[in-house]
């Protein structure tokens, strides 16, 4: 019998190897394995078992690592799909299926000792005072840790040892699993009454449940319409059939008030189950011990990011993506996968069902709503009879001209701010960029501070004096004079705004006012996330500035306005979803406010007010946006008509890059000239020419048959011999065009 095997090093290819006679009972499909490899061995996973082999003298497996297969067969056929889909190799999606922690050789459980009691016989010697305390301070466990019982009863390892010796107690080495949430006090939570568009929701996903036949439904719900509140009980649903779910939060920063939702409702009860969460601020022990629960079948509900969607979760019934609409869902490096898409495809391997949740559901979710690939349930009410927030868009032009120049805040903005803090309710102000100054620039001379990498200005960072870029992190001191030798002008100034600019005004304007910022600059370590929200939620902070992470899925009754600094920032993006990013950003924002008993109120600052995104925005009309952009979209054949795939060639000499993307070009338009509908565009520079000190150089392919386009393009790309020092990414699906 032959084994073929995915080494754990990117190679582009499988190996065969002879499974020794004494191994063949160990080695199944998805097993851990080590296998000579030239004077070396190495770790790979087993990814089919054969019976012959094309090669000769094939060298024997030299062993299997202990535990259950890693790999289950469906997530493996899921890792296929996305290296043939997405053009990459098999062993680096095979890495991002499997973390780290459980790749290696020797099994990652943290042990330590444990104290058990042995049951005394009726005519046992006498304890002394200090043993019977000990014992006392045992009672009611089976095993206690040693650490824990030294400090409970107060004594020393050496009189522990003592009683071992007299056979009153055994001491053993046992495993201590890492639970990130331990620390939590979890109150349970109860089943809420749903509204009849929930309750509508809600019954057409349990019909597809029990029918054990793989279906997508987009639940496109206002927000505040309670789409959580379905989501829990269609997964209580899914346990009662003795089903597992997944479900996916597009942010870290949404996690944690996530984790604790589900957690409240499944901690007890006839349901009661471990709920297992998987991301990146997770320690390597505290992912390998919540990966572990999931496979041998102890936690049945996982969630987490996009990477939550490879869980080995057993008997699979349901998979929830929250803000199915999110781009954080694309993850941006090999294998470059899109986890909504990757979730609809995992279902259908599974015959499970899939809810793609959302406000503002992407165009291509609502476009295979339209074209029936997808069930549409609507929910256009918020829950509790709560009332849609008032949206209030102010044209910062008119303020421009009153103030002698563009004021941070409109005067509506700040009556609203100093309303809420008089009467105890909260403010959210959301500006979509980070730091106090996105520019550094000379009146006198013209001078801007650029990045010496990348072909953008650096951004001022005030609390720590600094220059930064945002795209390759390069940073310096910033100068207090014009660097330009034949300047030196002292009033070098700032301008535009961050986040940082945002708080220091406020706290000038509002003294008084308890102010936190929430983005990339002040979140440094995973609790900082639960410690800010906890904060705001509790009422200890009046104001939260914030970037994107305040924008979705956050639930606070007691903010009652909201305020979008810039709402127009990212209209004038170089990229075709410029308008629809605008609008699900001004939708979900805004969709903060008004959650509890008191209506809510959204100002919007914008210097295009009249935009479409804007004003479709305001009126919260979803349909009225989409029918007006997939007009657009269809005229030039723009994703979701179609499908786009972007090359993007990288060098340090651009015009190195310019000739290969060139040539690249030529060669796809002659090796696809068979698909039909193919629209090859470029070869032209990205619309961020030099990023990490690269020149870049963009193709971009739109087709209606991406699957076809994927299988050929694939092998005729890599075919071609590249110059040394140019790279080349493939990006299927992509959502930047950066």
């Amino acid at each position: 019998m032959i084994a073929r095997v995915s080494l754990d090093f990117a190679v582009g290819k499988e190996f065969d190897y002879l499974i020794p006679a004494e191994l063949v009972s160990r080695i199944q499909v998805g097993a851990r394995v080590k296998v000579p490899f030239g004077p070396r061995e190495v770790l790979g996973a087993v990814t089919a078992i054969v019976d012959q082999s094309p090669h000769t003298n094939l060298r024997p497996i030299t062993k299997v690592l202990a535990g259950q297969p890693p790999l289950t067969i469906t997530v493996l056929k899921l890792a296929r799909w996305i290296s043939d889909y997405y053009c990459c190799p098999l062993e680096t999606v095979l890495k991002t299926v499997l973390p780290e922690a459980v790749r290696h050789e020797e099994e990652g459980w943290k042990e330590r000792l444990v104290v058990q009691a042995i049951p005394r016989a009726g005519n046992a010697a006498k304890l002394t005072t200090r043993q019977e305390s000990i014992l006392t301070a045992m009672e009611g466990q089976t095993e206690v840790p040693l650490q824990q019982l030294l400090q409970r009863a107060r004594t020393t390892p050496a009189t522990l040892r003592r009683m071992e010796e007299l056979h009153l107690i055994t001491i053993t080495a046992g495993v201590v699993e890492r639970d990130p949430y331990a620390h939590e006090t979890i109150v349970p939570s109860q089943s809420l009454a749903l509204n009849p568009e929930q309750a509508s929701a809600f019954a057409r996903i349990c019909q597809a449940v029990d029918a054990a036949k793989s279906q997508t439904f987009l639940l496109h719900g206002v927000t505040g319409s309670g789409k959580t509140e379905v989501y829990l009980q269609a997964i209580a649903h899914a346990l009662q059939q003795g089903k597992g779910a997944i479900v996916l939060v597009p942010e870290i920063s949404l996690t944690p008030q996530t984790v604790e939702r589900f957690k409240a409702r499944f901690s007890s009860g006839p349901l009661q189950t471990m709920v297992a969460v998987l991301h990146s601020h997770l320690s390597a022990g505290e992912r390998h011990d919540e990966w572990k629960k999931i496979r041998q079948g102890r936690a049945r509900i996982v969630i987490g990011a996009r990477s939550a969607i490879f869980a080995p979760v057993d008997s699979l019934g349901l998979v929830v993506v929250d803000e199915e609409h999110e781009y954080s869902y694309k993850q941006e490096e090999a294998p470059r996968y899109n986890a909504r898409d990757v979730a609809v495809y995992r279902a259908q391997l599974e015959n499970a069902v899939t809810v793609l949740g959302s406000a503002t559901p992407s165009l291509e979710s609502y476009y295979n709503a339209q074209q029936k690939k997808y069930s549409l349930l609507e929910m256009r009410l918020r829950a509790d009879h709560a009332k849609m927030p008032i949206i209030r868009v102010v044209d910062m032009r008119a303020e421009a001209r009153k103030e002698k120049g563009p004021p941070i805040f409109s005067l509506k903005l700040k009556e609203g701010i100093t309303s809420r803090l008089e009467k105890g309710e909260q403010t959210m102000l959301f500006l979509n960029r980070r730091g106090y100054a996105s520019s550094m620039q000379c009146p006198k001379c013209g001078y801007v501070a650029g990045c010496p990498n990348c072909s953008i200005s650096l951004t001022y960072h005030r609390r720590e004096q600094r220059l930064r870029c945002h795209i390759c992190g390069h940073a310096q001191k910033a100068p207090t004079e014009c660097p330009d030798t034949a300047c030196k002008n002292p009033a070098i100034r700032f301008a535009g705004l961050g986040t940082e600019k945002i708080e220091e005004t406020l706290h000038k304007l509002f003294p008084k006012a308890r102010v936190a910022r929430m983005d990339s600059d002040t979140l440094k370590r995973k609790e900082d996330y639960r410690r800010v929200l906890g904060d705001f939620k509790t009422g200890k902070t009046d104001i939260l500035v914030g970037t994107q992470m305040i924008a979705k899925g956050l639930h606070f009754p007691n903010v009652t306005l909201v305020g979008i600094i810039h709402a127009d920032l990212s209209l004038h993006m170089p990229d075709f979803r410029a308008g629809e990013r605008t609008f699900q950003l001004l939708t979900q924002v805004a969709g903060r406010a008004g959650r509890g008993d008191v209506e809510g109120e959204v100002v919007v600052q914008a210097f295009t007010p009249f935009a479409p995104a804007i004003q479709y925005a305001r009126r919260n009309d979803y349909t009225g946006f989409y029918d007006a952009e997939i007009e657009f979209r269809q005229q030039l054949m723009y994703p979701p008509l179609a499908r786009a795939a972007i090359i993007t060639l990288k060098s340090c000499h651009e015009d190195k890059v310019r000739f290969t993307a060139d040539y690249v070009k030529v060669e796809l338009q002659n090796g696809l000239k068979s698909i039909a509908d193919l629209v090859v565009a470029g070869a032209s520079p990205a619309p961020l020419l030099k990023a990490e000190t690269f020149f870049r150089y963009q193709i971009m392919l739109r087709t209606r048959n991406m699957s076809a386009l994927s299988k050929r393009m694939h092998p005729l790309l890599t075919a071609i011999k590249l110059p040394d020092d140019v790279s080349m990414v493939i990006d299927i699906d992509p959502v930047n065009l950066h």
